[in-house]
């Protein structure tokens, strides 16, 4: 039986991030449509997203793959973030808030992180690493190669 995924809190924080980052952007410039307001919503979308595909998942190695491409796009929602409030797209206090549901976020997800490496298992654990790691070469490649 599948994993109710809207009964985990890494991803009711996750979609509270991904809602309060498409809210944000609408007041970004339009010249940032394609760019950054594209990229960090699908960043903020991602974590969410992978979180609820590897609850999808089979194999807790499948789970822990999508867990660890959460983490990696939380991470990167983060520096977009950072990036958008040095190009005054946000106030002070805009960011402190999406930074602070950011943290609020990573907090449940590297918990879930950790009691599904658990249960994974060394072997288990090191393939999620491994695969995890080389989707994001692969899509870096790719993003490079197309821009």
């Amino acid at each position: 039986m599948p994993r109710d995924y809207t009964k985990i809190v890494a991803w009711q924080r996750a979609h509270q991030l991904t809602l309060a980052v498409y809210r944000l952007t609408q007041a970004f410039p339009k010249a940032e449509m394609f760019g950054l307001t594209s990229q960090l919503r699908r960043a903020s979308t991602s974590v969410a997203a992978n979180i609820v595909e590897g609850s999808a998942r089979n194999s807790k190695r499948d789970y822990l793959h999508f867990l660890n491409i959460a983490g990696a796009s939380l991470r990167e929602v983060e520096y977009l973030v950072l990036l958008a409030r040095e190009l005054d797209y946000m106030s002070d206090v805009q960011y402190q808030q999406i930074t602070a549901s950011a943290n609020d976020t990573f907090a449940p997800l590297h918990g879930l992180q950790r009691a599904v490496r658990k249960d994974a298992g060394i072997t288990g654990t090191v393939l999620a690493l491994l695969t995890s790691n080389l989707v994001i070469a692969i899509a870096r490649a790719v993003a490079a190669h197309t821009a």
